[in-house]
């Protein structure tokens, strides 16, 4: 089992930056990715980035050259560092872990709010 703690959501203006971090505890040694998602009102929840444990990444095209996403194995956390923020950033994030023991699971994050006003 794999626990997520988020943190670093708020309210920021366009062109503003934010930092969200996520704790994962419990059989870390099984995680092999961690990544952000985010769900905006009323759409579906989508990828933001990935970050293998070989230090990999993946963007989605609408925040590459925007986000970085970083990971600290000795603290065991992920961070997603946004600039350059617009209106369509706000959703609430989630962080997930991808783990695998003998099967591949997925754990999320308790999500956390990101708010850009234009």
């Amino acid at each position: 089992q794999v626990q997520l703690v988020e943190s670093g959501g708020g309210l920021v203006q366009a062109g503003g930056s934010l930092t969200l971090s996520c704790t994962a505890s419990g059989n870390i040694a099984s995680i092999v990715a961690m990544g952000w998602y985010r769900q905006a009102p009323g759409k579906e929840r989508e990828l933001v980035a990935t970050v293998t444990r070989g230090h990999s990444t993946n963007y989605a095209d609408s925040v590459k050259g925007r986000f970085t996403i970083s990971r600290s194995d000795t603290k065991n956390t992920v961070y997603l560092q946004m600039n350059s923020l617009k209106a369509e950033d706000t959703a609430v994030y989630y962080c997930n872990a991808r783990h695998q023991v003998f099967t591949v699971e997925d754990s999320w994050g308790q999500g956390t709010q990101v708010t850009v006003s234009s």
